[in-house]
């Protein structure tokens, strides 16, 4: 498949802010319920503000991939039916509640809307945050099945999909949410950086485990097949027409091997090994540590992202093999 740059931008923009969200609402979570000490947490406004700031920038550029952004309303008419239609409703759905809740702790509103058991007060910001949090995880699932859903894409279709684009979002989040604790939060930096460790470690291995699972898939089908024709000879000597077409421009990368495995590469190192190393050796005063690990994470993300359209491979292009 040949990538977009719209598309890597969308789904690991919007991951980074998914899971930064959830990264510091899971500790207010926490803290509600006493599962880690009852400090205030000042970066939640900040945090929030990030996040919103994340997801609009990956509707902003998704547009980019629209042959009539106009229209990109109608994208919601098959919910039903169809998981981008799901994505279309869940992502404006989080970015409204995101904004009320970074709005609320922006405006330090301690308006209390219940009480725990023991007395701890549930605040509007709290009560704003869960259906927040649920519409995050909500768009994690519909973003990664618009790929997983896809039968005939043997390299997508499987549950490591979901898992990954999960992982490697909450990863990133996490990490940018260590960041914001070393200035705001210094007493959570342990907390957000065990995260960020443990998520990453976890979507290095779940990466891994798709690599060696998408190495050894054998494609069902052949040229005869693929044609109608069981000659036991059959070689493809034109491509079917003097020039291109959509078929090859939109399932053909066109990139050289030596390119593909540099990519494999890097995104291995960039988005899980080196910012394990970074978050190992940052403290509470390690602030540009923590901000270099979040973009050369980024980075290994979108290139993974790239690697990920490079990796699947369209049935169309048994057709086409002498091109592709």
């Amino acid at each position: 498949m040949k990538p977009a740059i719209s598309v890597i931008l969308l789904t690991t923009l919007i991951g980074a802010g998914q899971g930064l969200f959830l990264a510091y609402y899971g500790a207010e979570l926490l803290t509600l319920l006493s599962v880690i000490p009852n400090l205030p947490l000042n970066g939640a406004a900040t945090a929030g503000s990030l996040s919103l700031i994340l997801l609009m920038a990956g509707l902003i550029a998704s547009f980019f991939h629209l042959g009539h952004p106009e229209r990109a309303w109608r994208a919601a008419a098959m919910w039903r039916t169809s998981w981008l239609s799901r994505e279309v409703i869940a992502l404006p759905t989080a970015m409204v509640l995101v904004l009320i809740y970074a709005l609320l702790k922006l405006a330090d509103n301690s308006h209390i809307v219940y009480s725990l058991v023991d007395g701890s007060p549930v605040t509007l910001a709290i009560f704003i945050g869960f259906p927040g949090m649920l519409a995050v995880l909500v768009l994690y699932l519909c973003t990664a099945m618009i790929y997983a859903c896809l039968k005939f894409l043997r390299q997508w279709y499987s549950p490591l999909t979901v898992i990954n684009f999960f992982l490697m979002g909450t990863a990133s989040g996490f990490t940018l949410a260590t960041a914001i604790s070393v200035q705001m939060d210094p007493h959570l930096f342990d907390y957000f950086a065990g995260w960020a460790i443990l998520l990453a470690l976890a979507a290095f291995v779940s990466r891994l485990a798709s690599l060696m699972r998408n190495k050894k898939l054998r494609s069902p089908s052949t040229l005869q097949s693929a044609i109608g024709i069981h000659h036991p000879t059959i070689r493809q000597l034109a491509q079917g027409a003097m020039g291109g077409s959509f078929n090859t421009r939109a399932f053909i990368h066109g990139y050289g091997p030596t390119l593909v495995k540099l990519a494999r590469r890097y995104f291995l190192l960039a988005a899980f090994i080196v910012p394990i190393d970074l978050l190992f050796a940052s403290n509470e005063n390690s602030f540009g540590l923590c901000v270099v690990a979040f973009f050369i994470q980024f980075s290994g993300l979108m290139v993974e992202r790239w690697y990920f359209f490079i990796e699947a491979e369209h049935p169309q292009n048994i057709y086409y093999q002498m091109i592709s």
